[in-house]
């Protein structure tokens, strides 16, 4: 087994996200949660299919560092190699892992026009192009339509495959849109093509497709993460 077959085996494959990831199409994705329910799990799984695959992963994380970030990436790394017969492991590894960049903001010091500022330094110094952006901690209680349609053109112009947030939601604000997308996103749902919400259920969780222009599976559907590693469990 090699880097093929963990792209085949990728319990991430349930959503079908590859169809985006090698395509020429961009869209928005969005995992929501209350606080500590693992989205950072699940954009970390995007992040990796998309690796895997050899496209490069800019990892934005707010208000963690990158040694937190980095743990992420090698605990479900190891998961999901865990029994596998695979050759030359090591170099697999530091292979998939060679297509990620991590870059990390304070609370306080984030806003949108730095990260633009950031990024499209390094593009134009050609010092990484990322083909997929993964923005953990984002906070859209103080954001606007308006920045995330800017952030939407921005994308297009550096030419990005995709872009992950995570967003809060929380138990006591039981606005929700058409679409069953949760608050604070319940207003700009539409700027999203796939919006994924995990809820836990007594000792289960389980991840809610809600919308999803790109996946492999019909929105509405519910998968379940195990929840010792929050992977996407088989079927």
């Amino acid at each position: 087994m090699g880097k093929e077959e963990l792209v085949l085996n990728n319990p991430l494959r349930a959503l079908g996200l590859e169809e985006k990831a090698e395509g020429n199409g961009q869209s928005m994705g969005l995992v929501m949660s209350r606080a500590g329910l693992g989205k950072t799990a699940i954009l970390v799984q995007i992040a990796l299919d998309s690796m895997m695959r050899g496209n490069k992963v800019l990892h934005i994380s707010i208000g963690e560092s990158i040694d937190k970030a980095k743990s992420w990436y090698n605990d479900i790394l190891s998961l999901i190699t865990k029994g596998k017969n695979i050759e030359n492991i090591h170099e697999v590894i530091s292979e998939i892992l060679h297509n990620r960049m991590i870059m990390t903001f304070k609370e306080a010091s984030f806003n949108q026009a730095k990260l633009e500022e950031r990024l499209d330094d390094m593009v134009k110094q050609s010092i990484y192009k990322p083909d997929c952006l993964i923005i953990d901690g984002y906070d859209f209680k103080e954001t606007s339509r308006d920045a995330l349609v800017g952030l939407r053109r921005f994308m297009k112009e550096q030419g990005l495959k995709m872009v992950w947030f995570s967003a809060v939601s929380h138990r006591e604000d039981s606005r929700v849109s058409a679409d069953g997308v949760p608050a604070p996103c319940h207003e700009i749902d539409d700027l999203f093509e796939t919006v994924l919400t995990i809820k836990p259920d007594n000792q289960n969780i389980y991840l809610d497709i809600v919308k999803c222009a790109s996946c492999a599976v019909k929105a509405g559907l519910t998968l379940a993460l195990d929840p010792s590693t929050m992977l996407i469990m088989k079927a």
